[in-house]
């Protein structure tokens, strides 16, 4: 079974096109679906539904970040980054995250400013429905997609951009509800829901923040007791201490130290190393490198 998962991985190369042939596809979906909420919004005078437009558009941009960082990520390792350019998608995460800030303050000042003006001008019609509930099915299409392939191809990027499109959806949600209000007579509806837009898009932020910083402060990427377990079960392996993992969810490097039988030839030691390293990236398909130290079994642990 593990060796079938293996086997069924894509190379490094063709994750990268994966990720960016889906980012491509998700851009001109997040795009059409921005421009008919924001034109309508504009048209009706909704608030809520200029704000949920401007949240779609800033989703655009971060399918452009995410394009720019994986472009970035997929060239292979030189003399300057000899662990590779991985770390370029998380750094487009932290810039989808700065987005959407920005975001926040653009949609919660709008918001402010009606609540303090009293200028509420949104008009509800049975087209706005019409275009809330057409563009939160497409949302809700987007997130499912982009979670499930986040996963498959272990994308920090796509994982990132899909809790941001599931925001949009849960937002889009919210502006239907603030239309139902506006259309019962409660006009000051609609730039309280667009304060819950801002919350949501801090919320989606602090997400992707938690996410990229775990990647760059070398958060361990797989449990070290659980690891541990898994290597003492290899046949010649007599005990293992200082496991060490990290790097991003598609890329991790792992270095350990074995105990072996002191006896042990150095021949023996290495061919048990590679069955190590054969072992782990067999059973962990997203490690790409493993580092084993050979330790004698004297009793002392180094």
């Amino acid at each position: 079974m593990a060796k079938a998962a293996l086997l069924a991985k894509p190379p490094v190369s063709e994750r990268m096109r994966a990720i960016k042939r889906i980012l491509w596809i998700i851009l001109f979906l997040n795009l059409g679906v921005a421009a008919a909420k924001y034109i309508y919004g504009t048209l009706s005078g909704s608030a809520a539904m200029q704000a949920d437009g401007i949240h779609s558009v800033f989703d655009s941009a971060g399918n452009v970040i995410g394009l720019i960082g994986i472009a970035l990520a997929s060239r292979p390792a030189d003399e300057s980054h000899p662990y590779g350019h991985a770390k370029f998608e998380t750094y487009a995460s932290l810039a989808i995250g700065i987005l959407l800030l920005l975001a926040a303050f653009e949609v919660g000042s709008s918001a402010v400013v009606k609540l303090v003006s009293q200028n509420y001008t949104a008009e509800v019609t049975p087209v706005s429905f019409v275009v809330m509930i057409v563009t939160l099915c497409v949302n809700l299409g987007v997130t499912f997609y982009e979670r499930r392939q986040g996963k498959l191809l272990r994308s920090e990027v796509l994982s990132a951009d899909a809790s941001h499109t599931l925001s949009d959806a849960l937002v889009s949600v919210g502006v239907i509800v603030g239309l139902v209000f506006v259309a019962l007579g409660f006009p000051a509806a609609d730039p309280i829901v667009a304060l819950v837009v801002t919350v949501a898009i801090l919320a989606t932020a602090y997400d992707v923040f938690k996410h990229a910083l775990a990647t760059l402060s070398d958060h361990a990427r797989i449990p070290e007791d659980e690891l541990e377990r898994f290597v003492l079960n290899i046949p010649g392996v007599d005990g293992t201490h200082r496991i060490r993992t990290r790097g991003t969810e598609g890329e991790v490097y792992v270095d350990l130290h074995i105990c072996v039988d002191e006896g042990m030839t150095v021949r023996a030691a290495h061919d048990l190393s590679e069955r190590i390293e054969d072992a782990i990236k067999l059973n962990y398909p997203q490690v790409i490198e493993v580092l084993v130290h050979i330790e004698p079994d004297d009793g002392h642990v180094d």
